[in-house]
């Protein structure tokens, strides 16, 4: 068997959790995916080797004998692994020149922001360089290191890593505006409210999917304001000029502050986790790895 890639070392470590936790589902969750994701990333693996792995019935999850041997051995690894990555992340203990990022806003303010001063302490010697901006890219072409982008929208020969759980798509309002306008209750009833129209990064207008799975619908929503930046979406709605579209996440503080409020709850859509994505040639860049571990960790994910 040739040597292993990226992609598949992410795989070696999530059969491992798989096999630990004796579930696809908590592995899942540990690793930003989702379990269709998981067992895809299983069954890729299982592909690759050339035989079975796990066992799975509607009731348990067990490795074969193969399985088992090859958890017990990657176990072993990845411990002397992660000690030497320990050592390697140490404050101070490297200088590796530049590291450059590209994100779209929500996770610039949801992802890097909060890791920074982390990363500062860290890494004092890696010149750190975010570009923000919301329109698709082709980071290699345009001489970034790595990107931000949701799951599916990363290109499918990049190397991808989850940074946060699956996000949710609500819509909020101001309380003065519900006050005034009442509440919808079901999407169709967005046709009688102003709603703040959303503009994708190459500027096509963006539906509101609302509902999940074979439920999920796109919505044409009414409204006069056209907006592309979510922190001005946020203001407008706060102001009480409209209902908006917006991550959960992103307005987390102003729900709890009591600013802004949830309608149509039940028919809030999920969408993919946060991915980190870089072509294979970025894979050993210690600065990117350590930021990586930085925004997981604070996400409740484990290193990678």
């Amino acid at each position: 068997m040739a040597g292993i890639d990226r992609a598949e070392f992410a795989d070696l470590r999530l059969f491992l959790a798989i096999v630990r936790r004796q579930s696809f589902k908590a592995a899942a969750i540990e690793f930003g995916l989702s379990p269709s994701a998981a067992s895809h990333a299983i069954r890729r693996l299982e592909s690759r080797l050339g035989v079975k792995l796990i066992n799975r019935t509607t009731r348990s999850i067990v490795a074969t004998e193969l399985g088992q041997d090859l958890a017990t051995k990657l176990a072993e690894g990845f411990d002397k692994l992660d000690e030497a990555l320990q050592t390697l992340d140490a404050p101070g203990a490297a200088s590796f020149g530049e590291v450059r990022i590209n994100a779209f806003s929500d996770a610039a303010h949801l992802l890097i922001a909060p890791a920074l001063p982390e990363f500062a302490k860290t890494f004092p010697d890696v010149s750190l360089s975010i570009i923000v901006e919301n329109r698709p890219i082709d980071i290699v072409a345009e001489g970034y290191d790595a990107g931000i982008r949701f799951g599916h929208l990363v290109p499918e020969d990049m190397v991808a890593v989850a940074l946060s759980g699956p996000q949710r798509w609500v819509v909020a309002g101001a309380p003065d505006y519900l006050a005034q306008h009442g509440k919808p209750e079901t999407p169709e009833d967005l046709r009688n409210h102003t709603c703040l129209q959303l503009l994708l990064g190459d500027n096509s207008p963006f539906p509101w999917e609302l509902g999940t799975g074979p439920d999920q619908k796109n919505y044409r929503v009414p409204g006069h304001i056209t907006i592309q930046d979510t922190a001005t979406t946020i203001s407008a709605a706060k102001a009480g000029l409209g209902l908006a579209y917006l991550l959960e996440s992103r307005i987390a503080d102003d729900l709890a502050s009591g600013q802004l409020e949830i309608v149509l709850e039940d028919h809030a859509s999920s969408d993919d986790p946060f991915h980190m994505y870089y072509s294979s040639r970025h894979n050993n860049h210690p600065g990117l790895r350590g930021l990586i571990n930085i925004i997981r960790k604070q996400n409740g994910l484990s290193r990678i």
